[in-house]
């Protein structure tokens, strides 16, 4: 695995306050930073939710962790903040997996008008989520993770750390999965 030394370290260790699918103590800790209206980030995103299916399948739950971070790119993508605020206001409700999801999915169609329709269809508190959007309820924690990212050496999304050495080699399943299996040994 090809790395800069000196700016190859995640900054921020892995914790209860990211965004987790595993657990943290997990052999293996895919910490992404990604961007929702960045079609590369859409598409690293695609590739680990293929890799963590396979792991799953060969090694078990409790071996791979995936954590996401947000890395919005506003300066070329003018709906990535608020979509993150919108992913984060889902997670206040318990769905920041799902919200993420769409997001990615529908990365083309990121305006306020259908926030509020994806979160309409996942049955969330429209009410609530308004008002946390229109109060930016949740601006600290993204510039935190944009931050925290910065430090590490992040410049754009896509970013990915396999247990905090960041990942530059090509963006494939089978180059990924072979980072992944060199972190596990």
């Amino acid at each position: 695995m090809s790395f800069d030394r000196d700016r190859s370290l995640l900054f921020l260790p892995p914790s209860t306050q990211d965004h987790i699918k595993g657990v943290l103590n997990a052999i293996v800790v895919l910490v992404m930073y990604g961007d929702y209206q960045c079609q590369k980030s859409a598409d690293v995103y695609k590739l680990i939710k293929v890799i963590v299916q396979q792991l799953n399948v060969s090694f078990g739950e409790n071996d791979l962790c995936f954590i996401f971070r947000h890395f919005p790119e506003v300066q070329i993508h003018p709906h990535a903040q608020r979509a993150a605020e919108a992913a984060e206001a889902a997670a206040a409700q318990r769905q920041f997996w799902q919200m993420h999801e769409m997001l990615f999915i529908h990365q083309q169609e990121l305006g306020n008008g259908y926030l509020v329709e994806y979160a309409n269809r996942l049955g969330l508190d429209i009410c609530q989520f308004l008002q946390d959007l229109s109060k930016g309820a949740y601006v600290d924690r993204i510039n935190a993770d944009i931050e925290g990212g910065q430090i590490s050496g992040v410049e754009a999304a896509p970013a990915l750390f396999i247990n905090g050495i960041r990942y530059l080699d090509r963006w494939t399943v089978e180059q990924i999965m072979a980072a992944i299996v060199a972190a596990n040994d």
